[in-house]
């Protein structure tokens, strides 16, 4: 985490970083920032203003679930953007140990 920045620069800075075909958590965001501020985490996204330069539609759930999408769309369409970029989605559930990406 760069002390320099704001929480929500530093969530933005680690989701550019994303490889396409991969996703990550919520979860997993906060633990790479040495926090438990999932929710925070949802947030600093929703409030991203480059989505197409910051890709917020490969942060999922915990779980492997496809949620959680404030962006112009839906859930739906987050899932199409995964699927375009290579991402199995199968009863709207990611396998995170095949497209999981760690920091």
């Amino acid at each position: 985490m760069r002390t320099n920045m704001s929480f929500d620069e530093n969530v933005l800075v680690l989701v550019k970083k994303i490889p396409k075909g991969r996703v990550t958590t919520y979860k997993e965001i906060a633990r790479a920032l040495d926090s438990r501020a999932f929710r925070a985490v949802g947030q600093a996204l929703k409030r991203n203003a480059k989505p197409v330069e910051i890709p917020c539609h490969r942060v999922i759930h915990a779980s492997g679930e496809v949620g959680g999408y404030a962006g112009k769309g839906s859930s739906r369409e987050k899932a199409e953007l995964l699927r375009m970029e290579g991402v199995e989605i199968r009863g709207g559930m990611v396998d995170l140990e095949r497209f999981g990406y760690r920091f």
